[in-house]
């Protein structure tokens, strides 16, 4: 037994290994960068990936909205009802001080103010006796009356009221500006002290200094909204320069818990981030930036009385006893209106109630300290499993294990969301895995298209280059069997090769043989010609198969003409270096036969089977007999009216019972030594109609071009008796 043959071929077994360790070393650095580049994504969050995730977020709550349960948190809203009962705001003060004192009747816990008192009463009698032209006695009435802010002032006093100040961005104009009085004490627990993970403003506007002194709290009214104007988060801290500064929504808690501290917890040392701020008994749970997630409910009617209801004392105390209040406005001519998750247009008051009414309720959403690893972890995992698999696997099976994993990574984040309020980042992990999967599945592609050219241009080395196109986009059409088409054929024979083979070396004869294969493959396949086969020295070449060609005839026959003049060119060259190398032969011819594969089970051939395959074959056979060098019929030359060819006659192939029209096409350039077209065209036509002087006509031409070969052929017919243009051939 052959040993080699046993061990396997060689060549076959390195290719395999490289093959092998390409793909390991694909596998590698695509994960790696898979890896390095979720890594990057989820540690520096780019504000992209933050607005597609909270538009999941958003998805989320509109899916799955918070389930309103009553809580003790009522709005007092400055609706437009409210403003067209009772007048245009600002109202006078002392209209605020009487809502103030009607809450504190009923029993309000706490009254938060969502409202700006940054300059003094326009309507206060002071404000008045100074801007309007009074008389002396008038004047000092007013001036002795007592003034709007005063009042307020007095109406705050130990009635557990929280004013509103603003923050901003800006430095303050001086340096000496009031910043707002505070009430609230805060307390850092845990890791320490962090206040620069709080959100950071440089200046506040703070309420009149007449009424803080008599507020029980002092929070800020402002929002942190994300960069699409969603507000999707309410601070608890914020951070005025160094100075801490609560939310109305953690003040109006804290003074109706009657708690002293804000307690604030901070993340392990070393990371500066907040966990969760803590009020009497209540733990909310923060983001690293101290703010509360909110988790909006539908619109709900009952969780707003108009404010000229309570002016007019027409509020059940009973839905106000106990309850956190916020005073604020729902009027659009006032401009406090946000965005929620939900994409509604809100009051911006109903954001700090819905807080509010999470607090009392317990109901929180939260991302999970451990989120980050845990996405990190699942992301990893789920790259180099994705990599593996386009690279590796089926591209369907690849495909399927893909999308499931994606599906299962959206799934598992809502799943976190509805069932247990947690925030989950699904958005980066399937941009990542869906990024490694269609790289690493371009790359495999690439590198399975760079194999499949190899094994095309190897292939074609053996079958025609538009026959493997064609089977690498049809592969269904490497079956057994075929169709009916009509096609062209080209068939060719080199005279006299085999004397050649006894006169020179074989070994030149044969290098001799390739370069004239090769250039005449060569304009075949130019041509878009098909190679059916090659037998020694002879070549045939079909058209219109496997792609139809609607101009198969005329390619057919440009192709044997451009195939003429290199054969004879060649030949030509050959013999003025003394090697007899021979003319070649021609047939061309068009027909319906039937293409396909044929053979059997264990291989097959890909060629036409029909008549027209034939009598191409016949036609480049009839040039022995004619001395003509190309024959083409007359069905391929029907196609072809504007090329030049003159006919030869009506032959009677060997082996067929009909004849056939035969004509010899003419270059651009008839050779000097052929009659004139025109000319012989006038002999032809005499002789096809019997015509006496068809035997003259030719006289006279073979006198004139002896070396025509067809002219010599008619003249030797006509001078044997023959008459007409039907032509028996006695042998192939």
């Amino acid at each position: 037994m052959n040993d080699g043959a046993c061990a396997g071929n060689p060549s076959t077994n390195e290719s395999t290994a490289m093959k092998h360790l390409y793909q390991r070393a694909m596998a590698f650095w695509l994960s790696l960068l898979g890896l390095s580049l979720g890594l990057l994504l989820l540690v520096s969050d780019p504000l992209l990936l933050q607005a597609l995730r909270y538009q999941v977020f958003d998805q989320y709550q509109r899916w799955s909205p918070r389930v309103y349960q009553a809580q003790p948190v009522r709005i007092i809203d400055i609706d437009e009802a409210s403003l067209q009962r009772i007048g245009q705001w600002p109202w006078p003060r002392t209209q605020v001080a009487e809502m103030v004192q009607r809450l504190n009747e009923a029993g309000a816990a706490a009254i938060g103010l969502d409202i700006l008192f940054v300059e003094p009463d326009r309507t206060s009698p002071q404000a008045v006796a100074q801007r309007w032209p009074l008389d002396p006695q008038t004047r000092q009435t007013l001036l002795q009356l007592p003034d709007h802010d005063a009042l307020l002032g007095q109406a705050l006093a130990d009635r557990h009221v929280v004013l509103g100040f603003s923050l901003q961005r800006e430095r303050p104009a001086r340096p000496e500006e009031r910043k707002p009085a505070l009430t609230a004490r805060f307390v850092w627990v845990g890791g320490g002290a962090q206040p620069q993970a709080l959100h950071g403003f440089e200046s506040a506007v703070a309420a009149l200094e007449v009424l803080e002194r008599q507020a029980a709290g002092n929070g800020a009214l402002t929002f942190v909204p994300d960069a699409d104007g969603v507000v999707r988060r309410v601070p608890l801290v914020l951070r005025v320069g160094d100075q801490l500064v609560p939310s109305l929504v953690t003040e109006t808690l804290r003074v109706g818990l009657d708690a002293r501290n804000v307690l604030l917890r901070s993340a392990e040392q070393g990371r500066a981030a907040v966990e969760e701020v803590r009020i009497g008994d209540l733990t909310l749970p923060t983001t690293a930036t101290g703010e509360l997630w909110l988790h909006y409910t539908e619109p709900v009617p009952e969780r707003y009385i108009p404010a000229w209801k309570l002016l007019e004392g027409r509020v059940d105390p009973a839905l106000l006893q106990g309850h956190l209040v916020l005073v604020g406005s729902s009027a659009q001519g006032l401009m406090d209106l946000r965005f929620n998750s939900l994409g509604r247009i809100m009051p911006g008051v109903e954001a700090h109630a819905q807080a509010l009414e999470q607090a009392l309720g317990g109901h929180f959403l939260v991302r999970p300290a451990w989120a980050l690893g845990l996405e990190a972890l699942l992301q990893a995992i789920g790259t180099v499993l994705l990599v593996v698999l386009a690279i590796y696997a089926r591209a369907l099976w690849a495909a399927a294990a893909g999308a499931l994993l994606v599906g299962a990574a959206l799934w598992g984040s809502w799943w976190a969301f509805s069932s247990h309020g947690l925030l989950f980042n699904s958005v980066i992990p399937v941009l990542v895995w869906s990024a490694a999967f269609v790289v690493a599945s371009l790359a495999h592609h690439f590198r399975s298209e760079q194999q499949q050219r190899f094994i095309k241009q190897a292939f074609a080395r053996y079958v025609s280059p538009n026959r493997v196109e064609y089977l690498v986009e049809h592969p269904q059409d490497l079956n057994l069997g075929g169709q009916r088409q009509t096609c062209s054929f080209i068939f060719t024979d080199l005279a006299g090769f085999t004397t050649l083979m006894e006169k020179i070396d074989p070994g030149e004869a044969l290098g001799l043989l390739n370069s004239y294969l090769e250039q005449m493959i060569e304009i075949a396949f130019k041509h878009q010609g098909t190679l059916d086969r090659i037998v020694g020295d002879a070549v045939a070449i079909m058209f219109s198969a496997p792609v139809p060609q609607p101009d198969h005839p005329r390619r057919a026959l440009l192709c044997a003409l451009e195939m003429h003049a290199f054969a004879s060119r060649y030949a030509s060259e050959l013999q003025a270096r003394g090697i007899p190398f021979g003319h070649t032969r021609l047939g061309v011819h068009s027909g319906e036969v039937i293409v396909g594969n044929f053979g059997g089970k264990a291989i097959f051939d890909y060629r036409a089977l029909g008549d027209p395959v034939n009598t191409a074959a016949r036609l480049e056979s009839a040039n022995k007999q004619l001395g003509t060098r190309i024959c083409v019929s007359g069905h391929t030359l029907a196609d072809c009216g504007d090329l030049p060819a003159r006919p030869i006659g009506r032959l009677l192939l060997k082996g067929k019972s009909q004849d056939l029209a035969v004509f010899e096409p003419l270059c651009a350039e008839v050779p000097s030594a052929y009659a004139p077209p025109d000319e012989y065209q006038a002999a032809y036509e005499a002789l096809a109609q019997q015509h006496e002087e068809a035997l003259a006509r030719f006289a006279d031409l073979a006198q004139r071009y002896p070396s025509d070969p067809l002219v010599r052929l008619h003249h030797q017919r006509l001078s044997q008796g023959e008459s007409g243009e039907r032509l028996v051939l006695e042998s192939k």
